[in-house]
């Protein structure tokens, strides 16, 4: 009866040993999941402060190149206003000198018909 009750005692034993090993397996599936869990997590939090960092750096090239660009731009339309002002004047100059000639010729032309009128009175009489 001895070898009975060990070969029953060695029986359960050897019944319970699936089970076991079936409880280390499922413990090492939610260590490794726990594991992969963090990993993930810490390596999204990395990702997310890289994109905001450089989020950030292309902002601010972003708003060096805008001022830069404002910048040429009003020094552009300073120069352009320049310009059209110093045309402007020239113009005004170049009118202003051709109403003198204008008026010049006016007198002139004026002077010759009146010299040709007394002329012609002269020659009548």
């Amino acid at each position: 009866m001895k070898s009975i009750l060990k070969a029953m005692l060695a029986a359960a034993l050897l019944s319970v040993l699936p089970l076991a090993l079936a409880q280390d397996v499922a413990t090492d599936t939610k260590k490794a999941a726990t594991d992969t869990g963090k990993a993930t997590e810490k390596a999204a939090k990395k990702t997310g402060h890289a994109t905001k960092v450089a989020a950030k750096d292309t902002a601010k090239g972003t708003e060096k190149a805008a001022d830069k660009t404002g910048h040429a731009t009003k020094v552009a339309a300073k120069d352009t206003a320049k310009g059209t002002k110093k045309a402007a004047d020239k113009t005004a100059d170049a009118t202003k000198d051709a109403a003198k000639s204008t008026k010049k010729g006016a007198k002139d032309v004026g002077h010759d018909v009146k010299k040709g009128t007394d002329k012609t009175v002269d020659a009548v009489k």
